[in-house]
Parts: structure tokens; C-alpha cells; sequence
């Protein structure tokens, strides 16, 4: 029955795009007892091909629309390139089903302000993916600050490092790289975290600063500092670089966030160099993405700093197994989690394009700002 739950708390999903993060989706959905029936969709034949034979799909297409026609789908992940993201949603949107979205729900902000429009309007639960907030010890962060355990906040700090794999893979594959900013594509995770641990306190001001001397040649900056004035007084500060060398032991993220309050302090270092290896035997990439080998070999690297987790005898484990059975249980058994809503997706893209603007003008930004300023701004 399209659009519903069958009658042993299962059902059926569409998994539309199949590259790094959608074949992680569909193999946990295979693994997963609630997931009865499962449908693929890529325009890449080979890659689509690979995957379904990989997890014995039920069905596979390049074809979005006879994908969502089957009767089977009473959910759907869209897990394709950051660009590509509004069609496949507004398509499934049609069927009134649950959706997890890889962030963010568009690369333009008045798309982003449409997707959250139409999925509101049609009650869809629609989730986006934060993996980060499922690395335990944030969620151990988020009930000690729950519980009140550190006095009202006052100021909190970030920064994230990256090495160059992502914007090398990512931009390299794209005709227009427009909006595609280290806030925008990677920034966002250490801003989503902040905010939800800062849950409840809404940014009135950004300001911020950028720097572009080694990834300006493919488009993109290396890296954006800003402060954030919240409507209750609190300072909130983050940074992220994602230039560093590709030889950088963190596979992809490093995250450091400091939150200060009246009554104490957390300081979470997510760094991931409790367990470092180093050895002659070249490193895997870490990130991997279609059409993208790295220019050369790591061979020291921090254990866990690949954000979905880390394999091992062919099963992943780590944040992005717990996001993903986690939102099949919120699908199958109705549980509340911790995900990310498309409103809160929404505002991540729209407070990350505010730090790019006030970046671009050199002058403090008011929030909110709607999506046609920020179009406005940052122009071409």
C-alpha cells in the first residue's frame, strides 16, 4: 500500500542516489528487519547496477519517477549530489511519505525556503542528516546541558579542521560551483551541533571573515571565521578550514566545541587522535566520491575521524549506522530521535549563506535574513 506502514510495523524504501552516502543508507535499510523492500535510483548505470546487485535491491532504475510510482515506497532517502537535491524532494513530497534528506535541502535559499514550504504544508516528517549528532558523547553533552549541569551557557567555541579531500572531490565534479563554501557544504555540521546544543536561543547577528588563497583557483575558500550574537547575550564563535593538506591524519573532520557557563564548563574535543596510526602501508582516502582519487597517499591517520564511522569486516559502525537504523526505527515504531528537521536544515543553510555574505561585505549581517537578501548579496 503506497504511503504506509504495513501491518508489522515494515515497509518499503527508496533510496534515490547511490554514491558513498546513499550505498551506506541502503545497506544498513538491507541489513535492517523493518525494511521489506527496497528500490534504488541513479542516472549512473554502473554505479546504480553495483549497488543493487550489492544489496539484492528489489528494484533499481535510473528513472526518479518509476522509482516513487511503486507501490511499495512508504519511504524515501534522497542522497543525491549537494545540487541535485530539490527535485527528487519535491517528487516524493507527492507522496505524503516519511523522508531522510541529505543536507542541505538545497545549495540556493529561496529553493530551500520552496522544499521547506512544501514539506510542511504536506505534513511530511522530514529529517535531515546531522550524522555528527550521533557520536555518543555529544548526545551525553546534550542531556548534561539538559540537565542544567553547567549553569545557563553564556559563550561557546569551535572549530573544525578538514583536509582538502571534500572541496577537491566535491567542487571538481560540478559545473557551477555557486554557494559550494566550506560553511555551506562542510561548516554546517559544527554549526548544527551548536545550535542544538544551544537549543532554544536564536542568533540576532553574524560576522565574519574568509580566506581563499589555496582553494580559490577551483572556486570555493579555505576556510570562515565568524561570531554569532544570540538573542539571550550568548557568543557563539566558530571556525572551519577545510584546506589543510591532504596528507592531514583526520580523514575528513576534526571538531573541537567549548561551552561555558555560569556554573561550570564542557569542553568536548572531537579530534579523533586517541587512536593514531602511522605506517609505511598507504592509508585508505577517507573520503571517497565518484570520478575523485586522492593526489596522494596518507600514511598516518586519526582512527574515527571519517564521519559516517568506520568498517570493519564489511560492516560500518560508528555515528551514521546509529542515524540511520535509528531513523528506520522513528519510520517503523513512530520513537522520537534526535534528528535534524527540515526546519532546522533550512535555518543551518540560511545562518551559513549569513556568514559567507557578511564575509563577502566586510560588515555584520542582522538575522533573520530572508532568502531573496541573502540571493541579493551574495550575487553571482
Amino acid at each position: 500500500m503506497s504511503g504506509a506502514l504495513r501491518a508489522h510495523g515494515t515497509v518499503g524504501l527508496a533510496v534515490i542516489g547511490c554514491g558513498t552516502v546513499g550505498r551506506i543508507r541502503a545497506v544498513l535499510a538491507r541489513e535492517y528487519p523493518g525494511i521489506d523492500w527496497l528500490g534504488l535510483c541513479d542516472i549512473d548505470e554502473p554505479t546504480l547496477k553495483t549497488l543493487a546487485d550489492d544489496v539484492r535491491a528489489d528494484f533499481a532504475t535510473t528513472d526518479l519517477g518509476e522509482l516513487l510510482a511503486r507501490p511499495e515506497v512508504g519511504a524515501v532517502i534522497v542522497a543525491t549530489d549537494e545540487q541535485v537535491h530539490v527535485e527528487p524532494i519535491m517528487r516524493a513530497v507527492e507522496l505524503g511519505v516519511p523522508m531522510f534528506i541529505e543536507k542541505p535541502l538545497a545549495t540556493d535559499p529561496v529553493d530551500s525556503a520552496r522544499v521547506l514550504a512544501a514539506i510542511e504544508d504536506a505534513g511530511i516528517d522530514a529529517v535531515v542528516g546531522y550524522t555528527q549528532r550521533f557520536r555518543r558523547r555529544f548526545q551525553t553533552v546534550k542531556q548534561r546541558l539538559r540537565d542544567g549541569q553547567i549553569g545557563d551557557v553564556t559563550t561557546v567555541v569551535t572549530r573544525a579542521f578538514m583536509n582538502r579531500m571534500v572541496p577537491e572531490a566535491t567542487l571538481r565534479k560540478v559545473a557551477d560551483p555557486k554557494n559550494l563554501t566550506p560553511m555551506v557544504v562542510s561548516g554546517t555540521h559544527s554549526l548544527d551541533m551548536c545550535m542544538w546544543l544551544m537549543e532554544g536561543r536564536r542568533p540576532v547577528e553574524v560576522y565574519a571573515r574568509s580566506t581563499d588563497r589555496t582553494l580559490g583557483p577551483i572556486g570555493t575558500k579555505d576556510g570562515t571565521s565568524g561570531i554569532f550574537t544570540m538573542d539571550d547575550g550568548v557568543v557563539f564563535s566558530m571556525n572551519i578550514n577545510w584546506a589543510l593538506p591532504t596528507v592531514w591524519p583526520g580523514a575528513v573532520y576534526g571538531l573541537e566545541i567549548g561551552i561555558v557557563g555560569t556554573r561550570g564548563v564542557i569542553d568536548v574535543e572531537d579530534t579523533h587522535r586517541d587512536v593514531i596510526l602511522a605506517s609505511e602501508v598507504g592509508q585508505p582516502a577517507g573520503y571517497t566520491s565518484r570520478g575523485f582519487a586522492p593526489p596522494m597517499e596518507r600514511h598516518v591517520d586519526f582512527i574515527g575521524s571519517y564521519p559516517p564511522g568506520d568498517v570493519s569486516d564489511g560492516m560500518l559502525w560508528g555515528p551514521m549506522r546509529e542515524e540511520t537504523t535509528t531513523w528506520f526505527a522513528r519510520v517503523c515504531r513512530g520513537i522520537d530521535t534526535p534528528h535534524a528537521t527540515a526546519a532546522d536544515g533550512h535555518a543551518n543553510l540560511i545562518h551559513t549563506m549569513a556568514m559567507d555574505l557578511s564575509a563577502r561585505t566586510g560588515r555584520p549581517v542582522s538575522l533573520p535574513i530572508s532568502p531573496d537578501e541573502l540571493v541579493a548579496g551574495l550575487g553571482s
